[in-house]
């Protein structure tokens, strides 16, 4: 599955990126592991319908992470 030039450190980067890319995730909405990548950062559950906005590789990016977390703190403090 490697196809990235220039270093071990490269293709381990790129290994792992397209791992991310085709696993499956758990839908938010229903639980079922049915999420696939539909496009960049467009991800779909093939159970529900539902789709999702997120990060380019998996269904969350670190950033998004990071913003939910903030976003309930906040919440919780009000």
């Amino acid at each position: 599955m490697r196809s990235s030039k220039f270093g071990a450190s490269n293709r381990k980067l790129f290994d792992k990126a397209i791992r991310a890319k085709l696993t499956r995730y758990e839908c938010p909405k229903c639980g079922k592991f049915k999420v696939t990548r539909k496009s960049n950062a467009l991800w779909l559950c093939k159970s529900c319908g539902a789709s999702f906005a997120g990060g380019a590789y998996s269904l969350e990016s670190e950033a998004g992470q990071i913003a939910k977390r903030l976003i309930a703190e906040y919440d919780k403090g009000a």
